[in-house]
């Protein structure tokens, strides 16, 4: 399938999203797609797949004008979108989830389980996922509702499939199938358009590469005609020194400890601790019990057994707002769901942990809310048109940074962060690892799950790596390399 967008032009109100756009996809190639967050990628992508409207401008695929009014139509003429939020539906199985409007029946209405069941399984085995397929959606990890998108496109059949930040959630023997498939469906004449924002991976998949700036089309090249310093160049519109910021260490005492937890069947003794003005890395597979620990530190989840200390003293933290009394944030990866109310404005969300800073005798004071709210905007360079905008409405890089935004205010001790960086553009990176320099200098101590092996590497100055709920190795910050992680990971030696 050929596909040709021309003159793409969009606008949500007086908000000029798309200015003249010019995409083209060859039959048979991984195309990536490629922006800062809020240039328009996402929105091109719904506009070919009939989510919104186009103001002007022209669709041809395969030499016809085409114009979808809904996904539907777009799947039906073979064109599958996999996007970066997921629509999974919790309170269905992996099953339902994977032939949810797809369902296979007999003659006679009744569903055809045994059929859907052998399908699902002989997809599923293409990308080595092993998941009950009568488990609930909506108690499978992040990284495992990823696979399920996924492994529900690739069963459509589809000619083209566009892949929104398809391997955010995934650890890296995930991302080597996907990559895998992928190639296998390029053979195939199957072309992708691939969306994300980690350079490693559009080098090594990618025939091709169109890079968006502020609405519109800056340059399309064959990636081996450009590098990786003229992709960041075109995507900011200036040069970007120093992947990741520098900073000189000097962690002060011991500010939280953890020892001896456990969680029956999730993980088992658990011990560690994080100095104040420290980045503690946390690594390991999708499963292995690292968003479960943090979750278990912060509340979310109760402990069987163990001991938290805050400073030296022992405290109970059996809810969130335990967790936010003793000072502890929690920077959720799952930020639609968790970590946001999508309903509420900008200011809103920032202001959520903080309202108690703003408030007197039960009133909020509307101008010092609205002052915050516009410093951290401005510090963490959110785009959006107003702080009163609702966050719902914000590209996915956005929304992540107002939720690191909302924690800076209450005179943290410590931060979690669980994938700080899932679906954010290389400019924004550098900005939210910027913000934890900062936060460290101030003496925070921060606690980093990243399934970025670079973003580890790059960023902390401890590594502890988590195999099947228990810690399988600690690597200072000069001592660690992928391999060595990787092999923690993977339970070695």
């Amino acid at each position: 399938m050929h596909i040709k967008m021309e003159g793409i032009h969009k606008s949500f109100g007086a908000n000029r999203v798309l200015a003249g756009v010019d995409f083209e996809l060859l039959e048979g190639e991984v195309h990536a797609l490629m922006g800062e967050n809020g240039a328009g990628k996402s929105t091109l992508m719904n506009i070919l797949t009939g989510i919104h409207t186009r103001d002007a401008g022209s669709i041809i695929i395969d030499g016809k004008e085409v114009s979808f009014s809904n996904p539907r139509e777009a799947e039906d003429y073979g064109i599958a979108f996999i996007h970066q939020e997921l629509n999974i539906w919790p309170d269905m199985t992996v099953l339902e989830n994977l032939f949810v409007g797809k369902e296979h029946t007999y003659g006679w209405g009744f569903l055809n389980s045994g059929k859907m069941k052998a399908l699902a399984e002989e997809q599923m085995s293409k990308l080595s996922l092993s998941l009950p397929l009568d488990q609930l959606a909506g108690n499978c990890s992040v990284g495992q509702q990823q696979m399920i998108e996924i492994c529900k496109a690739l069963m459509t059949k589809a000619e083209v499939i566009i892949m929104d930040e398809p391997t955010s959630a995934l650890t890296e023997r995930e991302i080597r199938t996907l990559f895998e498939v992928i190639g296998a469906l390029k053979s195939n004449g199957v072309s992708i358009v691939y969306i994300s924002h980690r350079m490693e991976e559009i080098f090594e998949i990618c025939d091709r590469i169109t890079v968006m700036r502020d609405g519109c089309t800056v340059d399309t090249k064959a990636i081996p005609e450009t590098g990786f310093d003229e992709v960041v160049r075109k995507m900011v519109g200036r040069e970007l020194t120093d992947r990741f910021p520098r900073r000189e260490v000097s962690p002060g005492p011991v500010v939280l400890e953890i020892k001896n937890a456990s969680r029956k069947g999730v993980f088992e003794q658990v011990n560690f601790f994080v100095h104040s003005g420290e980045i503690l890395g946390i690594s390991g597979l999708m499963g292995a019990g690292r968003t479960e620990i943090m979750r278990a530190l912060y509340g979310l989840d109760p402990l069987d057994s163990g001991e938290i200390r805050l400073d030296g003293k022992p405290v109970r933290i059996q809810s969130p707002s335990d967790a936010v009394k003793y000072g502890i944030g929690f920077v959720t990866e799952d930020r639609k769901d968790e970590g946001l109310v999508l309903e509420f404005s900008v200011r809103e969300n920032m202001a959520l942990p903080n309202l108690f800073s703003f408030g007197k005798n039960g009133w909020i004071n509307d101008k010092a809310e609205k002052a915050f709210a516009e410093m951290l905007k401005d510090r963490l360079q959110v785009k959006t048109e107003s702080i009163e905008t609702p966050v719902k409405n914000l590209s996915g890089g956005n929304q992540q940074k107002v939720v690191i935004a909302k924690w800076i205010g209450i005179g943290l001790k410590v931060l979690i962060l669980d994938e700080p960086t899932r679906g954010v553009d290389v400019g924004a990176k550098r900005e939210i690892y910027q913000l934890m320099n900062e936060l460290t200098e101030r003496g925070v101590a921060i606690i980093m799950v990243s399934s970025e092996l670079p973003e580890v590497l790059g960023m902390s100055d401890r590594i502890l790596v988590v195999h099947e709920g228990r810690i399988a190795g600690e690597l200072t910050s000069r001592e660690a390399t992928q391999e060595k992680i990787m092999t923690f990971a993977a339970g070695g030696k």
